[in-house]
């Protein structure tokens, strides 16, 4: 076995170890750490059970298909195939807010999108929308993605319907928005202008608000229906994109959305409050009651380097809330890496960059991700303008991709190595005693 697969290997029994060991850790809680209860905002899915590390990484079946859907699933093979990578059965959960259910909607859009130029309309009726739904999530579970992709992404079929849009004709959309302005803006959308200049978005906004006003004369308490045409109006746009570019458009339209809010639930404080206050009295408690906190995020989800900037903010402002004025960040030595899911320990932090990815699949090697390992940005404590800070004005500047010496594709770091396969012995010495 290669040092790369001996490295992606040992990441990926290490994650399923650690899910069952959150699991675990959840019915009996550490005794040197505080009890957090969360808040009574939905805490992340995490399967129940992790497959074994020595079954294949893709079992394929034979999807059983209800033989009532319309859309053509052959002609979108590679897309299809590129979303069971990116929603793999166990990293599904953890990869969903970044990679895998920016995919599948990206998949779905795409596949009306190509239907119309043969119906001639951008939606779904209700009837054919469940078929169709219930035929596309056999295909992907067939492929090696979580049969909990639906609720993991909140998809539903009336999400393949117009829902409240009153427009889903070809023809009558394109008499009613201003086409070219909306393909100059879409046709390239670049990854890092869009996010803050958002051409792109504000014409789909535009294009979205006139097929909305087709059902009424004024735009009052109609931001759902405005939601809804948005829909339409990226089924029209891949339509007259090849899908690779429409894959990217849309990709890259979500990414801007993802990066700007932090996608962590943040349990109550009021242990770090009791032992950070007080002018940091006693900095050995607090810090013990931050990395006791910060273990409980590191519990949830893979996260991107921006949102990591957008959590620290986030975690920050809340502790000033707390009248916590010293940079306890700082202090306890907090970094970006560690808001994020751990491989084996704080060393190593994984964050996902913050610039669409996909997973790869290897019949080697198994299911790999672009991850960061090796940078150790430090947490920014929040000040007065950055807690306002926008996504196009971060105090901190972080590379769109991880640094050449971490886990990129095709590159291998000796260091990580030995960690992840060093904790890979100890996990399957402890799982053998």
């Amino acid at each position: 076995m290669t040092r790369r697969a001996e490295f992606e290997l040992g990441f990926f029994v290490v994650l399923q170890f650690m899910f069952l060991l959150s699991l675990c850790s959840a019915e009996k809680p550490e005794e040197f750490l505080p009890q957090i209860s969360p808040d009574t905002s939905p805490q992340p899915f995490l399967p129940f059970i992790a497959p074994s590390p020595m079954v294949p990484y893709i079992n394929s079946s034979i999807p059983k298909l209800s033989g009532l859907c319309s859309l053509n699933f052959t002609a979108s093979e590679s897309l299809i195939q590129t979303t069971s990578h990116n929603c793999w059965t166990v990293f599904a959960p953890l990869l969903a807010n970044v990679m895998c259910c920016p995919q599948l909607d990206a998949t779905l859009t795409i596949i009306l999108g190509k239907a119309s130029k043969e119906t001639g309309l951008l939606a779904l009726n209700r009837t054919q929308s469940k078929h169709c739904l219930s035929d596309i999530e056999q295909i992907l579970a067939g492929k090696g993605a979580s049969s909990q992709l639906w609720r993991i992404c909140s998809i539903h079929s009336w999400n393949l319907t117009s829902s409240s849009c009153p427009v889903i004709n070809v023809d009558e959309f394109e008499t009613t928005v201003d086409t070219s302005k909306l393909l100059l803006a879409c046709e390239k959308v670049d990854p890092v202008k869009e996010c803050c200049e958002q051409a792109c978005q504000n014409a789909i906004l535009d294009a979205a608000t006139n097929l909305t006003l087709k059902a009424s004369e004024t735009l009052a308490d109609n931001s759902d229906r405005i939601n809804d045409c948005k829909n339409i109006v990226h089924r029209w746009l891949a339509t007259k994109l090849e899908p690779s570019r429409a894959k990217e458009t849309l990709r890259r339209l979500a990414n801007c959305k993802i990066n700007k809010v932090c996608p962590l639930v943040f349990p109550h404080m009021r242990h770090i409050g009791g032992n950070c206050s007080n002018e940091l009295s006693n900095q050995t408690g607090c810090c013990r009651a931050m990395e006791s906190y910060v273990s409980h995020l590191q519990k949830q989800t893979l996260i991107t380097n921006l949102q990591a900037l957008d959590c620290a903010t986030s975690l920050g402002t809340k502790l000033q809330k707390l009248n916590i004025t010293k940079n306890i960040f700082s202090v306890c030595h907090i970094s970006l890496k560690d808001f994020s899911l751990q491989v084996g320990n704080q060393e190593s932090g994984c964050l996902l960059p913050s610039l669409p990815s996909d997973a790869i699949f290897d019949k080697d090697s198994g299911i790999s991700f672009t991850c960061d390992l090796n940078d150790n940005i430090p947490a920014p404590w929040p000040s007065s303008s950055l807690s306002s800070a926008s996504t196009c004005k971060k105090p901190v500047r972080i590379p769109a991709l991880p640094a050449a010496a971490s886990s990129q594709p095709g590159l291998y770091n000796e260091g990580v190595t030995r960690l992840v396969i060093f904790v890979l012995s100890v996990v399957l010495g402890m799982l053998l005693s």
